[in-house]
């Protein structure tokens, strides 16, 4: 009988531990990723050099999405943010992460499907 009780105990405490285990979020934000990514615009519409600014804050951006959640969070907004903006060169933004020295595991496209980047 003492041994029925425990059993029930530790599934009730695993059980708890499992209902309390914190949910992950996404700690970026919109704002976050099209302010860092502000200094890109020019670039992205007509070429040229990278400015400085603009590959400070995709290192910036890359440093922050620390889990999946977040390079999700960030992938979306960087699909809305591109589809907003007229006059982007998609070619041009694909390939501006490895230009300023940072690996992304998604490619900068509209066609990203950000909810298996991991």
């Amino acid at each position: 009988m003492a041994s029925s009780s425990v059993v029930k105990v530790l599934c009730l405490v695993v059980l708890a531990m499992v209902v309390a285990s914190p949910v992950v979020h996404a700690t970026i934000t919109c704002g976050q990723v099209t302010s860092s990514l502000a200094p890109c615009l020019s670039y992205l519409k007509v070429g040229g050099a990278v400015p400085d600014g603009c590959c400070n804050g995709i290192k910036s951006l890359s440093g922050a999405a620390k889990t999946p959640a977040d390079r999700q969070a960030a992938c979306k907004c960087l699909k809305s943010a591109a589809s907003s903006i007229k006059g982007v060169n998609f070619n041009l933004a694909s390939g501006l992460p490895g230009k300023c020295g940072v690996s992304i595991p998604y490619k900068i496209s509209p066609s990203t499907d950000c909810s298996s980047v991991q």
